[in-house]
């Protein structure tokens, strides 16, 4: 079943509308709640009165940051560190009287329904005393006159570096040496499903179902943040549409949890708005970044040096280890003998910062693959003839987390089918030195990516088969389907192990922490890798127990069993059907024995994908206007287990990754930290209208890591197009921009500036 470009196991469900998400689940009685946000940027509340909204027919409870536990408590979808000087920083609380950014959760009103809830909100008076706003990470970092958090006088959440050699001497030794750089923007992840949950009460425990990535961290965040056992939660993931790393958070969960407990136990259900989505939730780190590098006369790379400020906003979430991976990425694929990188993690008062697809790395990738074609332009070289000389040829490792290494390699034949796809040479050729409004370019952009969190985080994962009575078999799994398609693999994966067809593998897609096996969850693109690796000693597990009891039933029988679809073999000859015993486990009077296979795995490896992007643009000089002609991702993922699964995450990714170059930003009004584009009315995302056609292909290198040969492939493709489509900008008009997203405002200010216009 591996490799087999099978139908989605859920496409029926979700194309019928019989899927269920977490608002077709709630009951009938739900009470409604909602969030009063600061309406300032900075600063305490001075005074709240509650008093009309409390006193509205239909308002239940209204609760403040007055009567919420006092309990700080972390929110990144992180594995809990039993040490505690690697646990997540815990600066959040469920409600808050210090305002840190313009939306902070102030109050929270539980109605019998909607408009009430939206009516009590407006009735709720609140003054403040407010502070000088602070949305520049490089300003902030030198401290505030009231710290965005007192433990943190200079507003630095985090800051970290490395050496390798002696870049100050590499500089001087350098033949050349180019200084650039280079800045990314805020931008929202747009899943479709908002955030929702429904809390409720149940035998003195709370449960709460959420449209979460993780919800084994959603049920152990909640008992900390209301400081209650973890096992007095239950958290239950249904369908879920879409979160690309927001919904690694933890977001409103623990205050529906507790609101519930205020209510008697009263199913509570928050909602959360796609405005309140914005910026309320989680964001994708700016980043900025000063690049200097040196080379020799025949373009190799001799010493080079990130220092890297990223923009937390209010509150740390996933804090410094966005731009962390951001330094590693530093390290990877290029060759080179001095290597220096320091990284500061600022907060703001900016909407917080989490995670979003492909972790810091399409911040970093921007700058380095920019930087790429800079340091190419400044030699004269080539800008792909410079990125093959300094490319590390086959098997390397991070020169600090050695478990972390390009166990495969395919970044050369990416490079050569990305280039032939898009006619390189030709067109580097015929589309220089153009004249005119009008002109064209090509560019390329690569990467490298982790699979999984393995040194930096523990990888855990579980999973369970139960044979049916009829000889089918029940998957049950910690790991998130999402909408990338993991229930699917999951069951090729079972089904190739089992040597059985997929129609008889039956997964559970919802998880729910009291029944489901243990796994952190849907991130890191980890999930066919990690749980991937529980799934095929699970199988292997329930294989051998299957053809033990098959021995017991044919006693006497010599011949070598096996498992092939639906029937047990004696030397390659059918002997007995698996429905047959089956029926026979379940039910023999002499030898009844329900067969499972249940187990739990730390995964302590890791693999790094790669691969590449080529497009060509039409750059309207005049309008400011780019036209992408042609586009390719060329990814080395290992052994593809669904070629057309694999296919469609990467068109997914490419879409995300354009919009990240040509549109997307949210904008902040500088004085108050007002969002002035958090509608997708005004936040520009790339539509049907906007896509060209989409070219995917796949180098297959069968990584020995990997538990089918596969490695990294969700989360990869969104970082290569925005520095590719930049590198095509700069071919086409020798204009090098260093800010995304490169819209028609930036363009035209740029092209002014060059004397083009």
């Amino acid at each position: 079943m591996i490799g087999k470009s099978i139908p989605r196991v859920d496409a029926y469900e979700k194309v019928t509308g019989r899927a269920k998400f977490t608002d077709d689940l709630a009951p009938k009685n739900c009470l409604v709640a909602k969030v009063y946000h600061a309406t300032i940027g900075n600063g305490i509340v001075t005074s709240i009165d509650t008093s009309e909204a409390q006193a509205l027919p239909g308002v239940v409870r209204v609760v403040t940051f007055k009567d919420v536990p006092d309990h700080c408590y972390p929110t990144p979808g992180h594995p809990w560190s039993v040490e505690l000087a690697h646990q997540d920083i815990a600066d959040r609380n469920l409600l808050t009287g210090r305002v840190r950014y313009y939306g902070d959760d102030i109050a929270a009103v539980v109605a019998e329904d909607e408009v009430t809830a939206a009516r009590a909100l407006k009735l709720i008076k609140v003054e403040y005393e407010e502070y000088p706003v602070e949305i520049n990470p490089r300003k902030s970092m030198y401290g505030s006159p009231h710290p965005i958090h007192l433990d943190k006088k200079d507003n630095v959440l985090a800051r970290s570096n490395f050496f390798i050699g002696n870049v100050e001497q590499g500089l001087k030794d350098s033949d050349t040496v180019i200084k650039r750089s280079y800045k990314t923007p805020i931008v929202q992840h747009c899943h479709i499903e908002n955030p929702i949950s429904y809390a409720y009460m149940e035998k003195g425990r709370i449960v709460v179902v959420t449209s979460t990535q993780i919800p084994h961290i959603v049920r152990r965040v909640i008992g900390q943040a209301l400081g209650i056992p973890w096992g007095k939660v239950r958290v239950i993931k249904p369908y879920i549409g879409g979160g690309f790393g927001n919904k690694q958070d933890v977001l409103y969960e623990p205050l529906n949890a507790f609101l519930t407990t205020l209510v008697g136990g009263r199913p509570v259900k928050l909602d959360v708005t796609r405005e309140e989505t914005f910026c309320n939730t989680r964001t994708r780190h700016s980043i900025e970044y000063d690049l200097t590098a040196g080379v020799d006369k025949s373009g190799h790379l001799i010493a080079k040096d990130m220092l890297a400020i990223s923009n937390q906003g209010a509150y740390a979430s996933h804090g410094h280890a966005i731009a962390a991976n951001g330094l590693t990425a530093w390290r990877l694929q290029y060759a080179c003998p001095n290597i220096k990188g320091e990284a500061y993690t600022v907060y703001t008062n900016c909407p917080t910062a989490g995670a979003m697809r492909a972790y810091g790395i399409p911040q970093a990738a921007f700058a380095i693959e920019c930087f790429m074609d800079d340091i190419a332009g400044e030699i004269q070289m080539d800008p792909l003839e410079f990125r093959r000389r300094n490319l590390i040829h086959g098997y390397y490792q991070d020169a600090y987390l050695k478990p972390i290494a390009a166990n495969t390699n395919g970044i050369f034949e990416c490079l050569e089918k990305g280039a032939e796809h898009i006619h390189w040479e030709e067109k580097r050729k015929a589309y220089a030195n153009q004249t005119g409004d009008i002109r064209r370019g090509v560019g390329m952009s690569l990467f490298s990516y982790k699979t999984g969190v393995w040194p930096i985080s523990l990888e855990i994962a579980g999973a369970r088969l139960v044979l049916n009575q009829d000889g089918s078999m029940q998957l049950s799994l910690g790991a998130t389907e999402i909408g990338q398609g993991a229930d699917t693999v999951f069951s090729q994966m079972a089904a190739e192990t089992l040597h059985m067809d997929v129609e008889d593998i039956h997964i559970q897609t919802v998880q729910d922490t009291d029944i489901t096996p243990f796994d952190t969850g849907a991130y890191a693109s980890r999930q066919s890798f990690v749980t991937g690796t529980a799934v095929k000693k699970c199988a292997e597990l329930m294989l051998h127990k299957i053809l033990d009891y098959a021995a017991t039933l044919l006693e006497g029988e010599e011949r070598t069993l096996s498992l092939d679809h639906g029937w047990i073999l004696a030397d390659g000859q059918k002997v007995l059907s698996l429905a047959e015993l089956a029926l026979e486990s379940y039910y023999s009077l002499t030898n009844s024995s329900a067969i499972t296979a249940e187990v739990s795995t730390q995964v302590k490896k890791n693999t790094l994908a790669t691969g590449c992007c080529f497009v060509e643009v039409e750059v309207d000089l005049k309008l400011g206007k780019i036209k992408i002609l042609d586009i390719i991702n060329v990814h080395d993922s290992g052994k593809l287990i669904n070629p057309q699964l694999a296919r469609m995450q990467v068109e997914g990714g490419m879409s995300m990754g354009m919009g990240y170059g040509l549109s997307e930003q949210l904008l902040l009004d500088e004085k108050t930290g007002r969002p002035l584009n958090g509608t997708l009315l005004d936040y520009k995302i790339m539509t049907t209208m906007d896509t060209p056609d989409l070219d995917v292909d796949f180098v297959e290198l069968e990584d020995p890591m990997g538990p089918y040969g596969n490695k990294a492939l969700g989360e990869p493709p969104a970082i290569p197009a925005a520095p590719a489509i930049r590198n095509a900008v700069l071919h086409a008009t020798g204009v090098a921009f260093n800010e995304n997203p490169l819209t028609p405002q930036r363009l035209i200010s740029g092209f002014k500036e060059a004397g083009l216009i």
